[in-house]
C-alpha cells in the first residue's frame, strides 16, 4: 500500500470515527436521560442544607439485586461526612436477609445518630431484617399498611436422602469434628444438629431483641413478648411502639427536617442513578474500534471493515 493510499484511509476512518463519536454522544444522552426519574429531578437539590435519602431496598446482603451493605454504608459515610446534609431518611423496602449484613447496617445508622438525625420510612415491607436496620432510626415511619416486624432468627433444613435412595445414589460423608456436618441434606435431623442450631438461634435472637429494645427505649422483656416472629401491620406496629408515627415518605422527610433544626420546606438528596453505560467506557469503545480499523488498513488488508464499537473489555 503506497503512502497517499494510506492517508485516504486514514481520512476515512478518521470521518468514520468522528460520526461514530457523535453517535455515542447521543445514546449515552439517551440513556443517561432515560435513567432519570422525573420526580426526583424536581426535587432534588445538591447545594445548601438537605435532607440525604437512603434506599434499602430487596433482600439484604444481595448484592446484585437487594441491598449491598458495602454500597449503602458507603452513601452513609458520604453523608455523614456532607456538613450540608443535615439529616438522614433511610427508605426500606425489605423482607430482611443475612443477620451479618442487617447488624452492619444497623451499627453504621447508630454511629451516625451521634451526629446526625436519621428518620426511617418504611415502604410495603420492612421485615425481619428490614425491621432490624430500622430499629436504631430517631424515628420510623411507617403506612397503616406496611408489614413490620417478623422478629425472630429462622434456620431451614431439609432432608433429600429419600430423593437420593429413589435415584440409588450413594452418598458418604468424611468428617472431623462431631458438628461439621451439622444440617446436611443427606441424612435425617439429630438432636445434636437441632440443639446446636437451637443455641445459635437463640444467640442471635438475643442480639436482634437487644438491639430492638435499645433502639426503641422499650424493656427486652417487653420486645420478647411482642417478637415471636410475628408480622404486624404498620397500625399495629405504632400500638405496640415499634414505630412512632403514620405517614410515607414525605411525612419522613419533613420530619428530620424538623428534627435537624431546620425550618420551611425540606430540600433532599437523592444517591446518585447508576449507568449502564458511562461516558468513558463508549469514548474508549469508539477509539478501539476506529483504531483496530486504521491499523488494519495499513497492515495492507484487502477492502474497508467498518468494526463495531466495544463497550467493554
Amino acid at each position: 500500500m503506497d503512502k497517499r493510499a494510506a492517508v485516504v484511509l486514514a481520512v476515512i476512518f478518521g470521518g468514520l470515527f468522528l460520526v461514530l463519536f457523535g453517535f455515542m454522544l447521543l445514546a449515552y444522552s439517551a440513556v443517561r436521560g432515560a435513567g432519570t426519574s422525573i420526580n426526583m429531578s424536581d426535587v432534588e437539590s445538591t447545594t445548601g442544607a438537605r435532607v440525604g435519602i437512603v434506599e434499602a431496598r430487596g433482600t439484604i446482603g444481595d448484592r446484585e439485586n437487594g441491598v449491598d451493605p458495602d454500597k449503602l454504608g458507603k452513601l452513609l459515610r458520604k453523608y455523614e461526612r456532607d456538613d450540608d446534609i443535615k439529616a438522614i431518611v433511610l427508605r426500606v423496602d425489605s423482607p430482611g436477609g443475612a443477620v451479618a449484613p442487617s447488624q452492619e447496617i444497623h451499627d453504621a445508622i447508630k454511629r451516625i445518630k451521634a451526629k446526625k438525625k436519621v428518620v426511617v420510612s418504611m415502604g410495603n415491607l420492612a421485615a425481619s431484617g428490614g425491621y432490624y436496620i430500622s430499629a436504631a432510626a430517631d424515628k420510623i415511619y411507617a403506612e397503616p399498611g406496611t408489614l413490620t416486624g417478623s422478629i425472630g432468627v429462622l434456620f431451614m433444613h431439609f432432608n433429600v436422602r429419600g430423593l437420593l435412595d429413589w435415584a440409588k445414589i450413594d452418598e458418604t460423608t468424611l468428617k472431623t469434628g462431631r458438628y461439621k456436618d451439622t444440617l446436611s441434606p443427606f441424612r435425617p435431623l439429630q438432636e445434636t444438629d437441632r440443639e446446636e442450631i437451637q443455641s445459635i438461634s437463640d444467640d442471635v435472637y438475643g442480639q436482634f431483641v437487644r438491639a430492638v429494645a435499645e433502639g426503641r427505649r422499650l424493656p427486652e422483656t417487653k420486645v420478647r413478648d411482642i417478637a415471636e416472629g410475628r408480622i404486624y401491620t404498620g397500625r399495629k406496629a405504632k400500638e405496640l411502639k415499634l414505630v412512632d408515627e403514620l405517614g410515607g415518605l414525605d411525612e419522613a422527610v419533613q420530619a428530620a427536617w424538623s428534627l435537624a433544626g431546620q425550618s420551611g420546606e425540606a430540600k433532599v438528596q437523592y444517591p446518585p442513578k447508576e449507568q449502564v453505560l458511562s461516558l468513558r467506557e463508549l469514548v474508549r469503545g469508539a477509539f478501539q474500534g476506529a483504531a483496530a480499523g486504521v491499523r488494519s488498513a495499513a497492515e495492507g488488508s484487502e477492502g474497508v471493515q467498518l468494526l463495531a464499537p466495544s463497550l467493554g473489555r
